[in-house]
């Protein structure tokens, strides 16, 4: 009996809201997630991962194959402090919801037991046909307490004061929570075609050796092995503007790699500039890759883009604003792409297959 890769169709994918985010994901430009999956993203503190994720949200909520979906932000942290209307748009400021609500309030998960048990509830209602598929960020993981480590607290409390000693110590109880519970839950969102994303912060890994990891996150291996990709975030260069004659610092590079990616099997790089007044910046890092991947040809900081119908160079600003007047940004996603599949063809075993 043959098995055949499933097709991807075009009502089941979505966006990142970068391009080349989406390419290193999917090797196409306008999708890097899929429904029915399970996807995880870790990263450095400040490098973008709430913003990146509330990102795919807005691009959820302007995508007609999603309108059915609820868009669930299981904010653990309490660190969105940003104007959701001003950088993700009314549309997605009006769908987003907390995972619960008692008393005309939103309420968060606090322990992993709670998340999952949350996100049992959300699923039976969709099988029973009462409830709808739902797109659901649980920001973080390392922001949940479980039973288990609620219960050694009380007990270290009780030994601190008491002379007892406690017992022994294995970690706050999630790495086991996960591996017992979320392989049951992708089955689950497959069959639903829900969507979930995880985000992980990374630490310092101070007990490593020399051939460790130097960072490390929380919640154990099940949250990697489950993944369909998983993405980690670092903070790259600072973005700075230079304002009354000092330099100020308005964004930052956040580099993006795919460490696991069960959509194209390849690992990848990239880099996207995210301002704090403005969030990502879809169309000036397309223009950075074209130079950078000496596609475009950059001289005297000016940037000649023919591909684009134009027959001057311009500067890198002044390129992006023409490309935004213009509505340009299909014609420059296209671009991209070709650049990127001329890429991924040089990077190819120019060989034979070995099978018909």
């Amino acid at each position: 009996m043959a098995v055949h890769r499933a097709k991807v169709e075009k009502e089941d994918c979505l966006s990142t809201g970068s391009t080349l985010i989406n390419l290193a994901c999917s090797g196409y430009p306008d999708y890097g997630l899929t429904k029915g999956r399970y996807f995880w993203m870790s990263g450095d503190s400040t490098s973008g991962k709430t913003f990146l994720c509330l990102t795919i949200f807005a691009e959820a909520a302007n995508n007609r194959y999603w309108d059915n979906y609820d868009l669930v932000f299981d904010d653990v942290e309490g660190g969105a402090l940003m104007d959701m209307e001003k950088f993700f748009g009314a549309k997605m400021a009006a769908r987003l919801q907390p995972p619960a609500v008692a008393d005309g309030l939103p309420v968060y998960s606090a322990t992993a037991e709670d998340f999952y048990f949350g996100l049992d509830d959300r699923l039976s209602l969709v099988e029973a046909g009462k409830g709808k598929p739902f797109l659901y960020l649980l920001d973080s993981m390392d922001a949940l307490s479980s039973i288990y480590e609620a219960a050694k607290f009380d007990e270290k409390k009780k030994a601190r004061r008491g002379g007892a000693k406690a017992k022994g110590d294995y970690g706050d109880g999630k790495a086991k929570i996960n591996s017992s519970w979320i392989r049951t839950i992708v089955r689950r969102l497959r069959d639903t075609k829900s969507t979930l994303i995880i985000l992980s912060q990374t630490r310092d890994n101070m007990d490593g050796g020399m051939f460790d990891p130097k960072s490390i996150t929380a919640g154990g291996r099940a949250l990697k092995f489950y993944a369909t990709w998983q993405l980690q975030s670092s903070v790259g260069a600072k973005i700075k503007k230079t304002v009354n004659g000092k330099d100020r610092i308005v964004g930052v590079q956040s580099r993006i790699q795919i460490q696991k990616n069960r959509l194209t099997g390849r690992a990848r790089t990239t880099e996207v500039p995210i301002y704090y007044s403005y969030g990502i910046d879809d169309v000036g890092s397309m223009v950075d890759f074209m130079t950078e991947e000496k596609a475009w040809k950059m001289t005297g900081g000016k940037i000649a883009a023919p591909d684009l119908g134009l027959d001057v160079s311009l500067s890198r600003d002044k390129l992006i604003k023409h490309i935004e007047e213009k509505r340009l940004q299909f014609d420059l996603q296209n671009e991209v792409y070709d650049a990127w599949k001329a890429i991924e063809e040089k990077c190819e075993l120019p060989r034979e297959g070995r099978y018909e």
